[in-house]
């Protein structure tokens, strides 16, 4: 039996998910603790004001939690019909619904159950504390992205790769070093994978490709046009195509038969999106990577080895040398 996953993950059969509080979508509210991490993932996607209300919420949930709307929208700046919204898209059905998650969420983490939300770095931040905020930072978006994983796409994607005759692996900027880390895991495993960080050349490949190949794009925003466009090259002719990405209503995914969500945070002065974006990133490669080499154990078991035993040398130096 083949395994077909443009049969099953096909953009033009896959159905359009609701945002919250649009008519026919269904509403999941999410639980208190998680609500820290759903303001960092809906973040870029929020107007300033927006923003404003969902910073105060999870920075204060306490205080919030006494606020009326009204009050809410005063202390940020802001409108009832903002603080609503915000609510919203952060997935209550409205302001009271999350009122009663930010008392839960400082009932949590009075007691310790839950993190509190970790504070921009500021430029006369100590480096010990850049370092406690980073690493804090750090964890949240692992913890985020392997809690938002669509296991069903992630073995869609790790049977493509496997089965795979070429891999190409677009990426551009911090998206090409995850890029070219997944290719080169790949090759070590005997898959054929090449990373293309030019964007002629990744169309130019991409046009070559065939069924049964696999295209995997790697794009934070998901609508880098030097990464979509070699992507919707390789649609077009046919290969099983996959998306890494940070924004799951992003033109990339137009052109995916499988994507992979990645948590987002908000950029700040000194510290890019680039680098929280790529360590969720560097996470869905890695359980790629090990899915693929699972699979494919018998095969990858010996190849690893022989590129072990291809590099030892390099690390023994050589004859008259100090």
């Amino acid at each position: 039996m083949t395994y077909s996953v443009k049969e099953t993950f096909s953009p033009s059969v896959r159905a359009p998910s609701g945002a919250p509080g649009t008519p026919g979508a269904p509403v999941t509210t999410p639980d208190p603790g998680a609500l820290a991490a759903k303001v960092r993932t809906v973040a870029p996607s929020m107007t300033r004001s927006m923003q404003r209300v969902a910073d105060a919420v999870a920075g204060d949930p306490a205080g919030c939690a006494r606020l009326t709307v009204t009050a809410l929208a005063v202390r940020t700046g802001t409108s009832e019909a903002t603080v609503v919204r915000t609510a919203r898209l952060l997935g209550y059905p409205g302001y009271r619904d999350l009122r009663l998650a930010l008392a839960a969420l400082a009932a949590q983490q009075a007691t310790g159950a839950a993190p509190a939300v970790t504070a921009d770095i500021a430029v006369d931040d100590p480096l010990a504390d850049v370092v406690t905020k980073l690493a804090m930072e750090e964890q949240h978006t692992l913890a985020d992205t392997a809690a938002q994983l669509d296991m069903t796409q992630l073995e869609a994607a790790v049977a493509a790769l496997a089965a795979a005759r070429r891999i190409d692996v677009y990426g551009v900027g911090a998206s090409s070093l995850v890029g070219q880390d997944l290719a080169q895991k790949l090759l070590r495993i005997g898959l054929i994978a090449h990373a293309h960080a030019d964007p002629h050349l990744a169309v130019t490949n991409a046009v070559q490709l065939r069924p049964g190949d696999v295209a995997l794009a790697i794009t934070h925003s998901g609508s880098t046009h030097d990464v979509v466009d070699p992507l919707r090259a390789a649609f077009d002719v046919g290969a099983t195509t996959v998306a890494i990405t940070g924004r799951a209503d992003g033109t990339v995914t137009q052109y995916a038969d499988v994507v992979l969500t990645t948590a987002t945070s908000r950029e700040s002065e000194l510290r890019p999106a680039a680098m929280s974006s790529r360590t969720g990133q560097l996470l869905v490669v890695d359980c790629l990577f090990i899915g693929v080499a699972q699979r494919t154990y018998e095969a990858a078991a010996p190849a690893l080895s022989a590129s072990y035993e291809a590099l030892a040398h390099r690390h023994t130096p050589r004859a008259g040398r100090a």
